[in-house]
């Protein structure tokens, strides 16, 4: 589970409801763009105005909820700040910083559990995985009271073929829809071309500079995590580390301009080997995200 001051209770892992569907590289906006016009998922019209099958405006809202774009089918102010046509900073999503904060959103909403689950828990542990192992994992994770009657294997292991589907690159240069998928020029997730001892194929996690996320949406990402404290923890930095794919020493180079990019505003520190991050004022995270869509 994500730490963060602001939860206190470990939260019941949820799996399923993308109808076996990974996101669309358009599917946010054009859920985006159908509850902005005053619709909604269970309207007998849905499937006519989305033009899409029953199945797929059921997936269209499900990743609108796993991105933290929508909370009980109302939009989020960052669904706007993205996607609104008007005033929107990157409709759709056309720059690979605006896919970095999707990634973000999708990791740390945990609406998707899964997403969590890999990009932080087990990447912990170890930087390879086959879908057997990565099911083990879940299954491990999901044995303890609190994830009481959570585990359905069926239900996970289709889980992580959407999860593939989302961020590797298909192979087969036929399989035009899988190059749909929002996620998948991320790179994050590669196939190694090996194979595990029962014959699956084996992924790795893709190592990142500091140089490959823009600054800003690290920023972002430290103002979503801090929630109403002042100060991120060690224990959270690691967490940003994991997701973005950054190794510590370059997330740390990144919160280093940031001081300067933005100062007066935070501050690194590293007392007797505990580090974290103090925010010397509000800031907010459209302040933020501004500042590199400007540039733009």
């Amino acid at each position: 589970m994500l730490t963060n001051k602001k939860f206190t209770i470990l939260s019941k892992y949820s799996f399923s409801g993308h109808e076996s569907f990974q996101c669309k590289s358009l599917w946010l906006k054009k859920g985006y763009d159908y509850l902005l016009a005053d619709n909604h998922f269970t309207d007998i019209d849905a499937v006519a105005k989305l033009g899409v099958g029953k199945n797929m405006v059921s997936a269209i809202r499900f990743w609108l909820r796993a991105f933290g774009l929508i909370e009980a089918d109302e939009l989020q102010p960052v669904a706007t700040f993205i996607f609104d046509s008007d005033n929107g900073r990157d409709p759709f999503a056309e720059d690979l910083n605006t896919l970095w904060l999707l990634h973000f959103l999708l990791v740390s909403s945990e609406v998707a559990s899964i997403y969590n689950l890999l990009f932080v828990e087990y990447k912990r542990e170890k930087k390879e995985f086959s879908k057997q192992e990565l099911l083990s994992f879940i299954k491990r994770k999901c044995a303890v009271p609190e994830q009481k009657n959570v585990f359905n294997e069926n239900t996970v292991r289709k889980d992580i073929g959407v999860l593939l589907k989302n961020y590797v690159a298909p192979k087969d240069l036929k399989a035009i829809e899988d190059f749909s998928s929002l996620l998948i020029a991320l790179g994050l997730i590669v196939d190694t071309g090996k194979q595990s001892t029962n014959k699956e194929s084996i992924f790795t996690f893709k190592t990142n500079d500091s140089s490959e996320v823009a600054s800003e949406i690290i920023l972002f990402a430290l103002i979503r995590m801090k929630g109403t404290d002042h100060t991120v923890s060690f224990d959270v930095l690691q967490q940003l580390s994991l997701i973005f794919g950054l190794p510590m020493v370059s997330l740390i180079d990144v919160i280093q301009s940031l001081e300067i990019t933005f100062p007066k505003t935070l501050v690194f520190t590293d007392n007797s080997g505990i580090k974290n991050v103090h925010f010397l004022r509000e800031i907010d995270e459209n302040e933020a995200l501004n500042h590199y869509y400007d540039k733009l």
